[in-house]
Protein backbone atom coordinates (compact mmCIF):
# COMPACT_ATOMS: atom_id res chain seq x y z
CA UNK A 1 0.00 0.00 0.00
CA UNK A 2 0.99 3.36 -0.95
CA UNK A 3 1.00 6.14 1.59
CA UNK A 4 -1.38 9.10 -0.26
CA UNK A 5 0.79 12.39 0.32
CA UNK A 6 -0.89 14.92 2.46
CA UNK A 7 -0.26 18.41 1.76
CA UNK A 8 0.80 20.71 5.07
CA UNK A 9 -1.58 22.52 6.40
CA UNK A 10 0.49 26.36 6.56
CA UNK A 11 -0.58 28.13 9.91
CA UNK A 12 -2.63 31.07 8.89
CA UNK A 13 -0.78 33.26 11.22
CA UNK A 14 2.01 32.54 9.55
CA UNK A 15 1.34 32.95 6.27
CA UNK A 16 0.10 36.44 7.23
CA UNK A 17 2.77 37.51 8.88
CA UNK A 18 5.12 36.59 5.74
CA UNK A 19 2.50 38.47 3.50
CA UNK A 20 3.44 41.95 5.20
CA UNK A 21 6.83 40.83 5.28
CA UNK A 22 6.92 40.74 1.83
CA UNK A 23 4.74 43.58 1.46
CA UNK A 24 6.74 46.00 3.51
CA UNK A 25 10.22 45.07 1.89
CA UNK A 26 8.47 45.25 -2.13
CA UNK A 27 6.80 49.14 -0.24
CA UNK A 28 10.43 49.73 0.59
CA UNK A 29 11.83 48.61 -2.84
CA UNK A 30 9.18 51.16 -4.40
CA UNK A 31 10.30 53.87 -1.73
CA UNK A 32 13.63 53.58 -2.29
CA UNK A 33 13.63 53.56 -6.06
CA UNK A 34 11.30 56.65 -6.21
CA UNK A 35 14.29 58.64 -3.89
CA UNK A 36 16.77 57.82 -6.36
CA UNK A 37 14.86 58.74 -9.21
CA UNK A 38 13.77 62.20 -7.23
CA UNK A 39 17.54 62.38 -6.29
CA UNK A 40 18.93 62.40 -9.86
CA UNK A 41 15.99 64.39 -10.94
CA UNK A 42 17.34 67.28 -8.40
CA UNK A 43 20.68 66.99 -9.46
CA UNK A 44 19.75 67.59 -13.24
CA UNK A 45 18.05 70.32 -12.09
CA UNK A 46 20.52 71.91 -10.09
CA UNK A 47 23.46 71.59 -13.13
CA UNK A 48 20.65 73.10 -15.31
CA UNK A 49 20.50 75.83 -12.77
CA UNK A 50 23.91 75.93 -12.29
CA UNK A 51 24.93 76.75 -15.96
CA UNK A 52 21.95 79.30 -16.37
CA UNK A 53 22.98 81.44 -13.42
CA UNK A 54 26.69 81.37 -15.31
CA UNK A 55 25.23 82.52 -17.80
CA UNK A 56 23.20 85.04 -16.44
CA UNK A 57 26.47 86.14 -14.68
CA UNK A 58 28.53 86.69 -17.75
CA UNK A 59 25.75 88.85 -19.72
CA UNK A 60 25.48 90.92 -16.45
CA UNK A 61 29.20 91.83 -16.87
CA UNK A 62 28.79 92.37 -20.66
CA UNK A 63 26.07 94.65 -19.41
CA UNK A 64 27.71 96.85 -16.72
CA UNK A 65 30.65 97.02 -19.49
CA UNK A 66 28.13 98.19 -21.98
CA UNK A 67 26.58 100.75 -19.69
CA UNK A 68 30.71 102.18 -18.90
CA UNK A 69 30.54 102.36 -22.86
CA UNK A 70 27.57 104.23 -22.88
CA UNK A 71 28.33 106.56 -19.87
CA UNK A 72 31.58 107.34 -21.54
CA UNK A 73 31.86 111.58 -21.52
CA UNK A 74 33.92 111.17 -24.78
CA UNK A 75 31.33 109.51 -26.16
CA UNK A 76 28.49 111.72 -25.24
CA UNK A 77 30.72 114.48 -26.08
CA UNK A 78 31.05 113.66 -29.58
CA UNK A 79 27.24 113.09 -30.06
CA UNK A 80 26.56 116.36 -28.55
CA UNK A 81 29.18 117.56 -31.33
CA UNK A 82 27.67 115.82 -34.24
CA UNK A 83 24.67 114.85 -34.15
CA UNK A 84 22.68 117.74 -31.91
CA UNK A 85 24.92 120.67 -33.48
CA UNK A 86 26.10 121.64 -29.58
CA UNK A 87 29.08 123.69 -29.38
CA UNK A 88 31.16 124.24 -25.91
CA UNK A 89 30.08 128.26 -24.60
CA UNK A 90 32.39 130.69 -24.63
CA UNK A 91 33.12 133.33 -21.73
CA UNK A 92 30.86 135.48 -22.83
CA UNK A 93 27.99 133.30 -22.74
CA UNK A 94 28.76 131.64 -19.75
CA UNK A 95 26.59 133.81 -16.78
CA UNK A 96 27.12 132.93 -13.40
CA UNK A 97 23.97 132.57 -10.83
CA UNK A 98 24.78 133.88 -7.24
CA UNK A 99 23.86 131.25 -4.68
CA UNK A 100 21.45 131.71 -2.30
CA UNK A 101 20.51 129.73 1.12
Amino acid sequence: MRKKKTRKQRNPKVTAIFLCLMFVFIAELFFYTWCRVQSVRIKYEITRQTARIGQLSAMQDNLEIEIARLKSPSRIAKIAKTQLGLVTPTSKQMFLMPYRN
